[in-house]
């Protein structure tokens, strides 16, 4: 971690996602083991195409997969923690989006730990490239920073 990356805050991120920790979350040294965040960014994604965008992760014919994704660790989380997780859309493209994501303890002005994921969209069954389908589109268009 860089001392002079400045730490995101909240009002960085129009939609939150309440995330409870679990005892399995911790490892040896009692706290959230480093790999887990990457699960809570899966997940705060995860929700909001479900609830928002309409992806049925069962039937649908076009689904997002991981292409990339980082993480910058700035303060712990242990069990038991309730994690606050938020998510924008940095850049939204014709068939990938980067979603950026902030880590909050409760009630905290600024993240934990923060990172992206960028999904690209493929065709389920030959998992080639397609357009993002127009009921996600939406709801990531909605996650996308005003200028």
């Amino acid at each position: 971690m860089n001392a002079e990356t400045p730490r995101i805050g909240r009002a960085d991120f129009p939609h939150f996602l309440t995330i409870p920790t679990r005892w399995m979350d911790n490892d040896i040294y009692g706290h959230v083991n480093n790999v887990v965040y990457y699960s809570y960014f899966d997940t705060v994604i995860a929700d909001y195409l479900i609830h928002a965008g309409g992806l049925d992760i069962h039937e649908a014919a076009v689904i997002g997969v991981c292409a990339e994704s980082g993480c910058r660790y700035r303060a712990a989380f242990a069990y038991p923690e309730v994690i606050e997780a938020g998510i924008r859309v940095g850049h939204l493209g014709r068939r990938s989006a980067r979603y950026e994501i902030g880590l909050f303890q409760a009630g905290a002005p600024q993240a934990a730990a923060d990172g992206h994921f960028v999904h690209v969209f493929v065709e389920r069954a030959a998992m080639k490239a397609v357009p993002i389908p127009d009921g996600i589109r939406a709801a990531l268009e909605k996650l996308v920073p005003a200028d």
